[in-house]
């Protein structure tokens, strides 16, 4: 990728970031009955469960990053923030920042964007994910316990994979934006416990995009909650530059306030 494209991926996260913190506190200054908002931090543990590459998608070696290197338990955090802007129109901002870098032996050659890289050789696998939101969401289902909103979701990924055997490197950088469709669904178990359902997703015919999140949130009192549940996250891309396919699986905590 090249440096004007970093620089839009930074303005644009770093527009995020500031939305995030940002917008809420103007708002809740304004008119904090008219415009309510939240601030969530998700946080845990994610495991790779698949992550096949072959660049270019055409010419290059096909191998799987979870074979080759012994990757376990991987920190993450997501970042997201929710204004009401009416009775029935939401905007979700959410930033997921992800990045590992872990050595393995692969056990063929490799032909990886422009370079070979042999086999039995110790190899520094390096993989990026950065995920950025906006999205608008219309509340299509609402009653005394159980809420539904549906919209559309623009995404910007920051994605790079990278391989390093001694002096030997490559790798491949995409930057791209992605429509998402968006369901959010709060069911309210009890006065304290509310049960969330939270995905975007896309299928295309030369790839796919699937991010849902089950969490069990409990409501400490109007303006604090918490909570625990899973996410899963799979997709990818198959064309003739790149065939990436990857699945992770989270086990999460939730912290979230709301006015």
């Amino acid at each position: 990728m090249n440096n004007r494209g970093q620089s839009t991926i930074n303005l644009f996260a770093t527009l995020i970031q500031y939305l995030i913190v940002v917008c809420p506190l103007f708002l809740g200054v304004v008119s904090a009955d008219e415009y309510p908002w939240s601030v969530n931090l998700e946080t845990g543990a994610v495991w790779q469960a698949r992550n096949d590459v072959r660049i270019p998608g055409d010419s290059g070696t096909r191998f799987s990053i979870s074979d080759s290197a012994s990757v376990g338990a991987l920190p993450f955090y997501r970042l997201e923030s929710v204004i009401n802007l009416s009775e029935k129109g939401q905007l979700r901002f959410l930033i997921a920042p992800f990045r590992y870098s872990e050595s393995g032996v692969p056990d063929k050659g490799l032909f990886f964007v422009d370079q070979s890289f042999s086999a039995g050789q110790k190899t520094k696998f390096t993989y990026q994910f950065n995920s950025y939101r906006v999205s608008y969401r219309y509340l299509y289902k609402d009653t005394s316990s159980w809420q539904v909103w549906l919209g559309g979701t623009v995404k910007i990924r920051d994605a790079e994979i990278a391989l390093q055997q001694g002096n030997v490197k490559a790798k491949d950088s995409n930057v791209g934006f992605v429509p998402l469709f968006n369901l959010f669904s709060d069911y309210q178990l009890n006065h304290r416990w509310r049960f969330i359902v939270d995905f975007d997703g896309l299928l295309g015919p030369q790839g796919r995009a699937l991010d849902l999140g089950l969490k069990f949130l409990y409501d400490i009192d109007k303006h604090w909650y918490l909570g625990a549940g899973y996410r899963t996250l799979e997709g990818g891309a198959d064309n003739d530059k790149v065939y990436n396919f990857a699945w992770f699986n989270y086990a999460l905590v939730s912290f979230g306030f709301r006015h």
